[in-house]
């Protein structure tokens, strides 16, 4: 993999005292950052991530690991940092991600997944952090991208100000329940979780997100994974272990499901849009897995408003379809 090494990485990089490393160019996400391994020649390495603005900012992501790190859960610690520049110097968490772990070892899945939901028991037994409320305004700009990428990509012409007004109604009820609120990481799934030598020492990635919302979020984010399968038996399981150590009450399955709904229909939109805009189309192999969540959530009475638009709006045939099949 062949790379343009970051403009001034010469000089972070000796001012950080590792200006004798080997650069190792590392596979993308679905972002405009770009990560590298450090590599010294006694084996020690660190992390390199390449965030630069205008297109990113490394700010968000300083100050939500700084915070996560000040609070006992594990985020990689900064070791140097030119947030001008968008260059982070970030200890590294290997290799062994919890996606491919749990892939490999079957055995283990629950385990796994237990602790991943463990960590979020302990991350909302915290104050929320030091970042912006999740509003109705958010939830429905984030709603609104399978409206403004997936429809017109399915020639669908649908009714935009009835599919706010149904969110609305179905979100409406649960915002008085995400106060205080709890931090929410917002892309808590198998892929951002590292195993840090041991199934119960998991640590965090791709944080910067974060904002304080519903304690139901980043437990969402787990169990309903757009990139990996989980059984609906286990997703039970885990949501049953959640509400067990947490006492959360009745409404509590309702929202999981609104949320469910909300970050799903989100998800088809940005992955529409990552084929669209940014050409990176095998994230459309991934939308049937999501759509299939969003439809169990949507069977929920809590969502009746939202399901009767979709009713409405979006054909029988490509919703049989589990929404992945596209026009040309």
């Amino acid at each position: 993999m062949t790379q343009t090494l970051p403009e001034g990485l010469d000089a972070f990089l000796a001012a950080a005292g590792w200006s004798d490393a080997a650069i190792e160019p590392l596979a993308g996400d679905a972002s405009f950052r770009r990560y590298f391994r450090l590599r010294r020649a006694s084996g020690k390495t660190a992390m390199l991530m390449d965030a630069p603005p205008p297109n990113e900012d490394p700010q968000p992501f300083l100050r939500a690991a700084k915070w996560l790190d000040a609070n006992g859960l594990r985020a990689p610690h900064i070791l140097a940092e030119d947030a001008q520049r968008g260059l982070v110097l970030l200890e590294d968490f290997g290799e062994v991600r919890m996606r491919e772990y749990a892939d490999q070892w079957g055995e283990d899945e629950r385990a796994i997944y237990t602790a991943a939901v463990d960590t979020l028991i302990e991350l909302h037994r915290l104050p929320p952090g030091p970042f912006r409320d999740y509003s109705l305004q958010e939830y429905q700009r984030e709603a609104r991208l399978l409206v403004d990428w997936y429809c017109p990509a399915q020639n669908l012409y649908v009714d935009a100000a009835s599919y706010a007004a149904a969110w609305e109604e179905a979100l409406a009820p649960m915002l008085p329940r995400q106060r205080p609120g709890v931090t929410v990481l917002r892309d808590y799934h198998a892929e951002n979780i590292m195993l840090l030598g041991a199934l119960h020492k998991q640590g965090l990635l791709d944080f910067q997100d974060a904002l304080v919302g519903h304690p139901a979020y980043d437990l969402v984010s787990l169990l309903q994974d757009a990139r990996r399968d989980v059984s609906p038996q286990l997703e039970a399981e885990m949501f049953d272990h959640y509400v067990k150590k947490t006492g959360q009450g009745d409404d509590f399955l309702a929202d999981y499901a609104r949320i469910g709904a909300q970050r799903n229909a989100k998800i088809v939109g940005i992955f529409v849009r990552l084929w669209k805009r940014d050409g990176k189309p095998r994230y459309l192999g991934m939308i049937p897995r999501v759509w299939a969540a969003m439809e169990r959530d949507l069977a929920h009475p809590a969502l009746a408003p939202v399901a009767r638009w979709f009713d409405a709006n979006i054909p029988a045939d490509l919703r049989a379809a589990n929404g992945g099949q596209f026009a040309a």
